[in-house]
């Protein structure tokens, strides 16, 4: 197992239950150790994280740039998750600027990555976009009550100094019984997001993203999908001065992707409107077989002497194999 795996999952041995406190590790940062906290509370169909309070700037630490203790919990039972959403606010309950938050990422150590092999299931987040999701009807990702779950949280190192800071990161789950055909989880982006390949980043890329200079800058990166699936959602994920992500096959000249954010007239990002947002229960069809790319636009301001950093993903949530005969064939663009 890879170093960086090892270090990621030393904080694990000892699983807190839903409702507890818990997953404190020796590699959060030092000063937060007796000032953050994380909680998990189940109530219906519905999960909730809340993170903090915490003082903000926080610097980030280890691999995956956390500014909190890792959490570690499991569920009460086998559920199925249909959806999420993510909230950032001061502790009296005042909405903050989105970019305060890096980012929540949620780990599954009890199940492997499909697509970061060695590595285990990142099945959900959110970084400053905050979109809402709601899978198509009848879809989930399982969470069973044995897996090993962990929340990742970083807050934007350059924030104001804010005192109080919080976050929420909302799962909804299927009513029990109801009848859902389960979905795996494939990250893919132009930037580099297996953690176990961090290492292998260029000098233009680090955590915060691919170094973005003056005027449009295009990137572009091969892809091989190592499963035949069919996506049924999309979960995009980009920075300030993001003009477009997309995800092509070019072994069959199709584009399947092209998402565009909403921007301010500086660049600054605002959100990702739900019609940019895929979602749609034919789905369309990913191969081993074909060759694909991720591409990313941006734009930096001429003025700004700053560079950008800029990332393009997505969270592709597939069921295994082939598409309903049925499906439309890409441009799979709402």
């Amino acid at each position: 197992m890879r170093q960086v795996l090892l270090a990621l999952l030393a904080g694990i041995c000892l699983v807190t239950p839903a409702f507890a406190d818990g997953g404190h590790d020796h590699h959060a940062v030092p000063s937060l150790k007796n000032q953050t906290a994380t909680s998990v509370t189940v109530q219906g169909d519905v999960v909730t994280l809340t993170f903090g309070p915490i003082d903000l700037p926080a610097s980030h630490e280890g691999d995956l740039a956390a500014s909190m203790p890792k959490h570690s919990f499991q569920l009460p039972k086998d559920m199925y998750m249909v959806g999420y959403k993510t909230a950032v606010f001061t502790k009296e309950g005042k909405p903050l600027p989105k970019n305060y938050l890096h980012h929540i990422l949620m780990l599954n150590n009890s199940k492997p990555s499909v697509s970061c092999d060695g590595e285990p299931l990142f099945f959900a987040g959110a970084g400053l976009e905050m979109t809402e999701t709601r899978f198509p009807a009848g879809y989930g990702v399982k969470l069973a009550k044995s897996d090993h779950l962990m929340s990742i949280v970083a807050f934007y190192h350059k924030a104001p100094t804010t005192k109080d800071v919080m976050a929420t990161f909302t799962m909804y789950m299927a009513p029990e019984g109801a009848p859902i055909k389960e979905m795996d989880v494939y990250q893919v982006g132009v930037n580099i997001v297996c953690f176990s390949k961090f290492a292998q980043r260029g000098p233009n890329q680090t955590d915060e993203g691919i170094e973005i200079n003056s005027g449009v800058q295009i990137h572009r990166e091969p892809l091989k999908f190592s499963m035949d699936g069919c996506v049924k959602f999309s979960y995009p994920h980009g920075h300030d001065e993001l003009l477009m992500i997309g995800l092509d096959n070019t072994s069959k000249k199709q584009t399947l992707l092209r998402t565009v954010p909403d921007v301010d007239q500086d660049g600054t990002f605002l959100q990702f409107q739900p019609h940019q947002v895929y979602q749609d229960g034919q789905g369309f069809p990913v191969t081993k077989a074909d060759d694909y790319e991720m591409v990313m636009v941006h734009h930096h301001p001429l003025q700004k002497k700053e560079a950008q950093h800029g990332m393009g993903n997505y969270l592709l949530y597939m069921t295994p194999g082939a598409c309903p005969a049925s499906s439309p064939s890409p441009l799979a663009i709402k």
